[in-house]
């Protein structure tokens, strides 16, 4: 998680694989938009940073949290995609939704990296609020986009 003492937004290693030649699946959450454009954004340019060609990185969109799993299984099982990013955002409420939609998405990212013996990486932001979000997309705790990307880049160099 990007904090003031831990911060991916930061990753400046140019030892990293090579992934000139990888392809990139990107899921984005179409709830908080606010928060997952941002997110989006910073995946994105991040790939671009460390190597990732534009034209292989491949953004699909999904209406809620809770469908990034299903979204990520449909990109993972395309043969040629190397890394799939899981971009959402789920702000706490009155309710306990949040803890199930929060619970089924770790858990159903998890089996389709699992499943597939590729990266899904959970770049979903769970905060107490907006503005935690928005610290979270882009504000003073970096940018949980980087993050995801970084951590793409770094499980194909595994």
């Amino acid at each position: 998680m990007a904090s003031s003492l831990k911060n991916l937004s930061d990753f400046t290693d140019k030892n990293v694989t090579d992934i000139s030649q990888k392809r990139f699946a990107i899921v984005v959450s179409e709830w908080n938009t606010e928060v997952t454009e941002a997110l989006y954004a910073g995946a994105v340019n991040t790939l671009i940073r460390l190597g990732a060609e534009q034209e292989n990185i491949l953004r699909k969109d999904v209406p809620g949290s809770f469908e990034l799993s299903l979204g990520a299984q449909w990109a993972a099982q395309v043969e040629e995609i190397d890394a799939v990013i899981c971009l959402g955002c789920v702000i706490q409420g009155e309710t306990r939704h949040f803890d199930f939609i929060c619970d089924a998405v770790a858990n159903g990212i998890t089996n389709v990296s699992l499943k597939y013996n590729k990266p899904v990486i959970f770049g979903v932001l769970t905060p107490d609020t907006q503005q935690q979000a928005l610290d979270r997309a882009g504000g003073k705790h970096g940018n949980k986009g980087d993050e995801a990307a970084v951590t793409a880049v770094k499980m194909l160099g595994f």
